[in-house]
């Protein structure tokens, strides 16, 4: 079996749609299924890149999953074999990766898949190819969740190594708001043997993403540039990146310790060729990467790192002594539990911890639903907390990033169930320091009690960096002696075993008057003894103001404006008036009007129609619509463009206003007033091209603005769109391509609807479309996002 050497550098082969489309692909021909139909052409492809020095050949088998190849009359197993047998033919000299990429599928709760859905997918690829393949490639991903699906089924399937490369934009997050640092810390923790980049930019482009992912990863790294970007010469898409200049970057790639390298998109035989030339030429082996041992923990676009400033892990779902909470979790009210979150998100905690600890209830079942919907509307890692190893380890996999594991201890039972789950699934762990003779009194007893916990952990390969360890804090009312042994304790973790430490705080004040100045006073101590993160409550506002303060004291200049700013905003108040605590809030989220807009905001479905109900008793449907509805999406829109919010937030706020609409809609049909359209516009994705996701965002995102969309799916022929905007009277037409072979079809779309309906107008979009390249197939305008959309057709409907 092939072992990754992390000092040498590899090379993979370059585009095959590019060279498959320079030998006549046809279009809407599925390119894998000329493994079966004309696999000489596969086979040169594969021989071009063998003979260039690629030490990888990549099967022809991206698009080879269930979903993709249902309409086609062929099978998994009959594609993928033989696309690994053409490989293997054409280059015997190179080792044969198979290739998967996205299934085309959106996970719940953003989408309409389940994760194990997308998981048997992925699976079945991997069954039939495992045989005959060297290694797994998975690439061109742009949603974390669906890599993690991916990758656990490659890993479960096969013994095979896993490579994992996602696309990002230049902003640096993929298409589902995906960061660098998330990627790698996910990936690296499932245990891929390399993780890296592909498509979507130029080299040149790549570099500020590269740089920063060879900065954070411990393990090789993967680069497969697009040829830059596309550009349409007689009716065919060339890329704007030659060989020298592709080779050129590629050095700088392996400068800073890139390990493999290869192309996407619009490359040849000659990019390859050439790369490997120069980089073999300057380079000898792999440069070796210093990068620092950190504790971090993720969601896909939030990355939360102890050791550095103090992290806030909020208490307040975990249902101990929480009574509209246990009642919440009995009965399914996700809304409850979804409003908890997002208030403690608001409130500046770091980190949520999620229990759902109840006797009377299926806690794994409660605690994954909670997990699945949380994460869909609050970018805040989690702390998953449960003594259910079931439980415990049903979350751990359907999480998205990397989580905490609360918690594992000294005791042998509790050893061999959890660090198993943090090793699998690639988690960090919070190891409490008791065993089974309970706490001990004296910090150097809690002291070998990590040791245990961490010694266990690095024997498992899990390592040190992803261990934190509690030191349990006890009540001083009942056992006052011992308060100071539990903050020796972790000086004597952080000096002795060099990991972090978090406590939870609350139980020191149990049964003590006025418990928040116990517990600030507390927090206080303990993070002059080391302490890097405590389980707290996030709206005590005393706790804030005193951890606003020691930022100040032990920080740097951006601790200082951060203290500054929250006193601005947390003003003394003089004596005589109500304590005001909080902040200034954006109109869009206060809900000046009943909440709406706030529960809008923050992709709250139920919260949303139920606000809008009571808004009904004082306003007219129509009202809402403008005061709440509308105001509420634009603020989203623009947090959206501007990065403070992404795609599945996005998506959230466009579900909650459509529970609002649903409301009004019923409103007004029992009026016999109807809704007031915005009105229509037609939506497709052109003929040739299957892939629907981005289109179907669109569409989400238009009709929550209220404009009626006839959506016509995907792989749409041009007299089909005519007929539409002729037969609704349709001045707006929405055009969708992924893939460049499709650009023509595009064109020639556009080109019969001015014959037909000269006065619509086509806004153009999709992943490889560029302002270049909608020009060129004669659209009116080119919307980077759906957001962008929005505006266009605003503009051009009010005309």
């Amino acid at each position: 079996m092939f072992t990754l050497d992390a000092d040498r550098i590899y090379f993979f082969d370059g585009a095959m749609g590019t060279m498959l489309q320079s030998r006549g692909l046809k279009l809407r021909e599925v390119p894998e299924s000329l493994n079966l139909t004309n696999p000489d052409m596969i086979r040169s492809v594969h021989r071009e890149y063998s003979q260039a020095g690629a030490d990888f050949i990549t099967a022809n088998t991206f698009g080879a999953n269930r979903f993709k190849l249902a309409k086609s009359g062929l099978s998994v197993q009959e594609v993928i074999e033989a696309g690994l047998s053409i490989a293997h033919e054409a280059a015997s000299n190179s080792l044969v990766a198979l290739d998967i990429g996205p299934t085309g599928r959106v996970i719940a709760p953003l989408g309409d898949a389940s994760f194990s859905e997308v998981y048997d997918a992925v699976a079945e690829m991997v069954a039939a190819g495992k045989h005959d393949a060297d290694v797994i490639l998975l690439e061109t991903f742009t949603d974390l969740y669906e890599l993690k699906a991916a990758v656990l089924a490659s890993r479960e399937s096969s013994d095979l190594p896993v490579f994992a490369t996602m696309s990002f934009e230049e902003s640096g997050k993929t298409f589902f708001g995906a960061g660098i640092e998330s990627m790698a810390a996910t990936l690296e923790g499932l245990g891929v043997s390399a993780l890296g980049v592909n498509c979507s930019l130029g080299p040149k482009q790549l570099i500020p993403i590269v740089k920063r992912l060879c900065e954070v990863s411990h393990i090789p790294v993967m680069v497969q540039p697009n040829a830059g970007l596309p550009v349409m010469r007689d009716g065919v898409s060339h890329y704007d990146v030659m060989p020298e200049e592709f080779s050129e970057v590629s050095c700088r790639f392996a400068e800073m310790g890139v390990n493999i390298l290869g192309g996407c998109c619009g490359t040849t035989p000659q990019h390859i060729a050439l790369m490997k030339q120069a980089v073999t030429r300057s380079f000898g082996q792999a440069v070796r990467r210093n990068v620092p041992d950190e504790t971090v923990i993720c969601s896909p676009s939030k990355l939360v790192k102890f050791g550095k400033k103090f992290v806030v892990i909020g208490e307040r779902l975990n249902p101990t002594g929480k009574k509209t909470l246990q009642k919440a979790l009995r009965e399914g009210d996700m809304d409850y539990i979804l409003r908890e979150a997002v208030k403690q998100q608001d409130q500046n905690a770091d980190v949520l911890d999620l229990n759902a600890g109840l006797p009377d209830i299926d806690e794994p079942e409660v605690l994954t639903h909670a997990l699945t919907e949380i994460q869909g509307i609050v970018n805040l890692p989690i702390q998953i907390d449960s003594s259910d190893y079931h439980a415990l380890e049903s979350a751990a996999r359907l999480y998205n990033g990397k989580p905490i594991l609360n918690s594992v201890n000294g005791k042998p039972e509790s050893l061999a169930h959890v660090l198993p789950i943090a090793k699998k699934y690639g988690a960090c762990v919070l190891g409490l320091t008791l065993d089974e003779h309970g706490i001990p009194e004296t910090a150097e007893q809690r002291l070998a009690i990590a040791r245990r916990i961490v010694d266990e952990a690095e024997q498992l390969g899990i390592p040190r960096r992803n261990v934190l360890i509690d030191c349990l804090t006890l009540t001083a009312s009942a056992q006052q002696k011992l308060v100071p042994e539990t903050l020796k304790a972790i000086r004597l973790v952080k000096d002795e075993l060099g990991v972090c430490t978090v406590l939870g705080l609350s139980n020191v004040s149990f049964g003590l008057p006025r418990r928040p100045l116990v517990n600030r006073t507390m927090m206080i101590a303990a993070m002059m003894a080391g302490l890097d993160g405590a389980i707290i409550n996030p709206g005590d506002a005393d706790l804030q103001e005193s951890l606003h303060a020691w930022n100040l004291l032990t920080g740097d200049e951006s601790d200082m404006q951060e203290y500054i700013t929250y006193c601005e905003k947390n003003p003394v108040t003089p004596p005589g008036l109500p304590l005001k605590r909080g902040g200034e809030v954006s109109p869009a989220l206060r809900g000046d009007l009943g909440g709406l807009d706030s529960a809008i905001a923050k992709g709250l479905k139920d919260e949303a129609a139920n606000m809008t109900r009571e808004l009904l008793a004082t306003l007219k449907p129509l009202e809402i619509i403008e005061r709440n509805i509308v105001p509420a999406l634009d603020s989203v829109g623009k947090d959206y463009e501007s990065g403070k919010v992404f795609l599945p937030q996005l998506i959230k706020s466009a579900e909650a206003a459509k529970s609002a609409f649903e409301v009004l809609s019923q409103a007004m049909s029992s009026e016999g007033t109807g809704g007031k359209s915005r009105g229509p516009v037609v939506l497709a994705t052109v003929y040739g091209d299957v892939h629907d996701i981005g289109k179907n965002i669109v569409r989400t995102i238009f009709e929550n603005y209220n404009f009626d969309v006839i959506d016509l799916g995907k792989d749409v022929p041009p007299e089909k769109i005519v007929e539409a905007v002729e037969k609704g009277n349709v001045h707006v037409v929405g055009l969708s391509a992924l893939m460049t072979t499709t650009v023509a079809s595009m064109k020639e779309t556009i080109t019969r609807l001015r014959a037909s309906c000269p006065d619509v107008k086509v806004i153009v979009g999709g992943a490889v479309l560029t302002p270049d390249l909608a020009e060129y197939a004669g659209a009116d305008y080119y919307a980077k996002d759906a957001m962008e959309g929005v505006r266009i057709l605003t503009e051009l409907l009010e005309k």
